[in-house]
């Protein structure tokens, strides 16, 4: 005899609850499908750049991967010969000393950072700091977590910087983290020295942990800059930063993380109870991309330059509007008023004109008349968007 099927009464956790599906997750599946129907959708969405690693990155990892004695696991601190050259990196580039044995955490990639720094310092209950508008994986997570968010403003009028006024007169006695991300996504801001002097300062008067996330420092910026940099940053800074962006390797998931050793003790603790150590292999090829020199990264610019003139060229078709100064993968740019909102115009773009870019709401409310272009895709391709775009009535 044939079973009627019952309704399950399995639910998910409660804290499921708080968050949705990752709005790129849930986009690009309208956009694959759209593709499959033949319909071509020219993707300015995602910054995942569509550039290949240097070629001695390359053959260093097909090198290693062919010793049959590196594909155990590996150590949850990474190997040494990748703590020492995020270590040399650092030295180089930001003119910051980190010691590799005890101020050094390698990461599978930035945004399981994310998680372990949350779950390291952070109670249910407690409260984070969040920019808006700011990376959503800074939200979603402190709620899946227990944390409580409180978003802080970033404006145009203020160049999307901190208030520190308004900052420095809130209540943050029940504050543990203040997410930063200079130079910042989706704005294009980029950091200053006075800026990370003014958020160390901050987190000394606080008593909270800065959490800046720096992945975006060697894309179309003459000076790289790190908050460690600031004397006495380390005491109260922890920074984020990734492999992906400027070294064209967003697949192979290496990112870090450095502060002082009482604070990535902490973290360790928690990794080291989630996950394991990443391919020998992969660490080996990281360590030798980060020996670049500065034709490397200026290589790379040249093409972000060109892509960037282009997005440019796209913003004006629109009808936007946009801050020649900014720096990173993308271009944001303020939508003209005779929009309602900003998805009538991206989802007229991508409809009518086959062509996808993201909406500012999904990175907060400050960022709901905004539109933001990724400069990860090829110039045929940018030009391609730029002529359906010119077309729209």
């Amino acid at each position: 005899m044939k079973q009627e099927n019952q309704a399950s009464k399995i639910q998910p956790a409660d804290r499921l609850a708080s968050v949705s599906e990752y709005y790129f997750s849930r986009k690009l599946k309208e956009v694959a499908r759209m593709n499959a129907e033949g319909q071509d959708v020219i993707s300015l969405g995602i910054g995942s750049p569509d550039m290949p690693p240097s070629e001695k990155t390359i053959s260093r990892l097909c090198e290693e991967a062919r010793n049959p004695n590196g594909h155990g696991y590996m150590p949850y601190v990474g190997i040494p010969e990748l703590r020492q050259g995020f270590a040399d990196w650092y030295q180089k580039w930001y003119g910051v000393e980190l010691n590799p044995q005890t101020e050094i955490q390698p990461l599978i990639g930035s945004k399981e950072g994310i998680l372990h720094v949350t779950l390291a310092f952070v109670n249910p209950g407690e409260q984070v700091l969040v920019p808006n508008p700011g990376y959503p994986t800074y939200t979603s997570l402190s709620k899946i977590l227990g944390a409580e968010v409180v978003y802080y403003d970033l404006k145009e009028e203020n160049g999307w910087m901190p208030d520190f006024e308004q900052l420095e007169q809130m209540d943050m006695s029940r504050v543990k983290l203040m997410w930063t991300n200079y130079p910042h996504m989706p704005t294009g801001t980029n950091a200053t020295p006075e800026l990370y002097e003014r958020l160390v300062r901050l987190a000394k008067e606080k008593d909270i942990v800065i959490v800046n996330d720096n992945p975006y420092s060697f894309i179309l910026n003459d000076h790289p800059l790190s908050i460690l940099s600031v004397p006495g940053a380390k005491d109260c800074c922890i920074e984020f930063n990734s492999m992906s962006k400027a070294h064209n390797m967003p697949g192979w998931r290496i990112g870090m993380l450095a502060s002082n050793a009482d604070f990535i003790s902490w973290v360790l603790k928690v990794k080291s109870n989630i996950d394991s150590g990443m391919f020998r292999a992969m660490q080996l090829a990281a360590a030798t991309a980060l020996e670049a020199e500065s034709d490397w990264y200026e290589g790379n610019n040249a093409n972000y330059r060109r892509r960037r003139a282009l997005a440019g060229e796209i913003m004006q078709a629109l009808g936007c509007t946009y801050d020649e100064k900014q720096v990173g993968m993308f271009l944001w740019g303020r939508i003209p008023d005779s929009y309602a909102d900003v998805e009538e115009l991206t989802e007229r773009v991508l409809h009518e004109a086959k062509v996808f870019i993201t909406p500012g709401f999904i990175f907060g409310s400050n960022g709901k008349r905004f539109i933001r272009i990724s400069l990860c895709c090829k110039d045929e391709r940018l030009k391609e968007a730029l002529e359906r775009i010119k077309t729209l009535k």
